[in-house]
């Protein structure tokens, strides 16, 4: 994987060598959890689809054996409680002294543009005072367009910024106008990192339009 996509990373000492860290970035394809583990010391874990470990046969072990190693929990991400679960999957981990991965977008950008994030990043920082490190995937949708089919060989930049805490919100997670303040300010990070176009509005919905 180093060799297919060659990584350039830049700040990656501001990545506390122990205790809980949230990592938050923006979503370009599917191949971002995939390099992030690559430029990191510390093991950092996601939430996935429970579909990818539950496949049958060769492939369905091979691809359960695969996503487990880069450190994927498989969630059942549908109906009401799905985001539910895996809000508590991440306070888990985080309250184990692990590093946690998360895209406030919700979900991969449609377009390269960098879109409205979603309040878990900010009642996961809130609930467990772990410090948010913000960071930016550049280059992963030129080697995987639209996030499908076999990524193709090439150089990709991953971007850390310094982290961030919010302790002085400490108690108010559950203030709606904290945790979009808290949001905000944390894609303002990952914009800057990346160098993004900024949209107001959520992917998802961007997506069904």
């Amino acid at each position: 994987m180093r060799l297919m996509f060659r990584p350039q990373v830049e700040g990656a000492e501001r990545i506390p060598a122990d205790g809980p860290v949230i990592m938050a970035g923006n979503h370009l394809t599917f191949i971002d959890s995939i390099v992030l583990p690559l430029v990191t010391k510390r093991q950092v874990f996601f939430i996935g689809k429970d579909e990818y470990v539950t496949g049958k046969g060769i492939k369905g072990r091979l691809m359960a054996w695969f996503f487990t190693g880069v450190g994927m929990i498989p969630v059942d991400r549908d109906g009401a409680s799905g985001g539910v679960a895996a809000l508590m999957t991440g306070r888990r981990v985080l309250e184990e002294g692990k590093v946690f991965g998360i895209y406030p977008e919700g979900t991969r950008s449609p377009d390269g543009r960098l879109y409205r994030g979603r309040t878990g990043i900010a009642r996961l920082t809130l609930m467990t005072g772990a410090p948010v490190v913000p960071f930016a995937m550049i280059g992963t949708d030129k080697l995987q367009p639209g996030g499908r089919g076999m990524p193709r060989p090439g150089r990709v930049t991953v971007r850390f910024g310094e982290p961030m805490e919010f302790s002085r919100y400490e108690g108010m997670d559950r203030d709606r106008y904290v945790l979009r303040a808290v949001t905000d300010s944390v894609m303002t990070e990952v914009m800057r990192l990346s160098g993004q176009e900024y949209v107001d509005m959520y992917a998802t919905k961007a997506k069904a339009a």
